[in-house]
């Protein structure tokens, strides 16, 4: 029997990326479904997944309104029980916010708004996320953000490097970020966090297939 693994999509207010990424994840083999933030449940999914866009307008802070939604609830308490949770973006932010993954992300040390290729490096290629990667592997991924800037205390710096969490680094750093992180996993490598949009470089027309390996690697940890 073949193999199969699906994966459920959140919506807020201000979302813009949820069909982008759900081509992404359906080229690398997922059925899909859309979750709306007023649900108070998840259809039963393999990977829960936060898209990009601007939540609720961004106010207060990117990504914190978001994580008063009914549906953020069900999804702390799966990442409680180890579910595989992918942020993308604004998604990131969320996740950050929701305390799901430490740090936070500011505006872009330039106070401009990125949106762009930039060199890519996946940094530690041994998480369900990265498995297709080279070790060190570098590729052009998009990024489309005004609140980029990764920051957190130094202690968790330190710790994000010694327990060897961080999933992506810039190789040209274009907002800021603290170590250069563009993107982080949880303790138990089942969430991941990255700022730039893997999901726009999956094909030959947007320049850039390489985003794919991401979906395909997750997608074979799960299916």
């Amino acid at each position: 029997m073949a193999k199969t693994a699906s994966a459920s999509i959140l919506v807020f207010p201000g979302t813009n990326r949820e069909h982008d990424i759900a081509a992404a994840l359906q080229a690398a083999g997922f059925k899909t479904s859309f979750a709306w933030h007023q649900d108070r449940e998840l259809p039963k999914s393999d990977l829960i997944v936060l898209p990009g866009g601007f939540s609720y307008g961004d106010y207060l802070r990117t990504g914190a309104i978001a994580t008063l939604s009914p549906i953020m609830q069900p999804v702390k308490e799966l990442a409680k029980k180890g579910a595989y949770i992918l942020g993308v973006c604004n998604g990131f932010q969320s996740l950050c916010e929701a305390g799901l993954l430490p740090g936070v992300l500011l505006r872009n040390a330039h106070l401009k708004f990125n949106c762009k290729f930039t060199p890519l490096r996946a940094e530690n290629n041994n998480t369900p996320y990265t498995k297709k990667y080279a070790a060190g592997e570098t590729f052009n991924c998009p990024i489309a953000h005004g609140d980029g800037n990764y920051t957190a205390q130094a202690d968790t710096l330190k710790m994000l490097e010694a327990e060897n969490r961080i999933a992506f680094r810039y190789a040209d750093n274009p907002n800021g970020a603290s170590n250069d992180i563009a993107g982080i996993i949880s303790a138990d490598g089942k969430i991941l966090g990255m700022m730039p949009h893997p999901e726009n470089a999956i094909n030959e027309l947007q320049g850039e297939t390489a985003g794919l390996k991401l979906f395909q690697s997750i997608y074979e940890a799960v299916a």
